[in-house]
This record gives structure tokens, sequence and C-alpha cells, in this order.
């Protein structure tokens, strides 16, 4: 949930599957639970999203790491690029 305005958004195709998933909080070991987003994608040959990841850094220390990633197995996939 963004902490500027509370609301939530969802990334790629991340809405469709929300209600199957069992997402967790993120928290930081030095105790920070407030963090800058990055969404990365990974393409094949023909250009086509394989993966998405997502990466947070703590606003408190600087700490970075991978928080979420999923497989896309379908196509066309142009969509989710314009859905971060």
């Amino acid at each position: 949930m963004c902490a500027g305005c509370g609301h939530r958004a969802f990334i790629a195709d991340s809405e469709e599957f929300w209600e199957d998933a069992d997402p967790g909080e993120a928290g930081c070991p030095c105790g920070g639970e407030e963090f800058e987003t990055a969404v990365a994608f990974s393409l094949a040959g023909d250009g086509s999203v394989r993966w998405v990841t997502v990466g947070l850094r703590c606003r408190k220390d600087g700490a970075v790491g991978v928080y979420a990633d999923w497989k896309i197995d379908y196509s066309p996939t142009d969509h989710l690029l314009t859905k971060v």
C-alpha cells in the first residue's frame, strides 16, 4: 500500500490472481516498513514477457531485496508492460 496516498496498486497481471494469493507484509531486518519499489521484466527473444520481478529498497537503511517474482506462461504479453 502506498505510504503517500494509502492506495494499493497492482503490477502486471497480479490483480487477476490476488484472491488466490497469500501475500505477506514486507519488512526489513532493520525494522523499516516503508519501501521504494522497482519492477523488472525479463523478456524472451521475441520481446514477450517471461518473468515479472518486484524489488524493494528500505527507506530507513537502503537495504534492497527481491520480494516477489512470477513466471508468465501465456501470450500475448504486451499489455503487461503498461501495467506498472
